[in-house]
């Protein structure tokens, strides 16, 4: 992917207590890391609610942090997530896998 090397770093750092729900950035609720909200100078424990009227794709208020590119997003699915990996060899992986467990039920 054409994720930052450090987004997918943190994301393999990571576990479900670096989750932050929050409206701020966005104006709607959404999960993100908070490790990139401390990078970008904010506390993740104390954000401010944002307002879905003022809805905004580019940071939260008083912030030049963006969403998605400075403030990362991530879903609970990061518990399953230990290394970095190029897609095809993840497919092939899984490929391996299915065949195995195809050749077991039909044996």
């Amino acid at each position: 992917a054409r994720a930052a090397d450090a987004y997918k770093q943190a994301i393999v750092d990571g576990n479900s207590d670096d989750i932050v729900y929050s409206s701020l950035f966005t104006g709607v609720h959404g999960n993100y890391l908070a490790p990139s909200i401390r990078a970008a100078g904010m506390d993740p424990e104390n954000l401010p609610e944002g307002d879905v009227k003022t809805m905004n794709f580019g940071g939260g208020e008083g912030s030049k942090s963006k969403a998605w590119k400075d403030i990362w997003g991530c879903g609970q699915g990061i518990a399953a997530v230990s290394k970095v990996q190029p897609a095809a060899d993840y497919i092939a992986q899984l490929g391996r896998e299915y065949e195995q467990a195809r050749q077991r039920v039909c044996a």
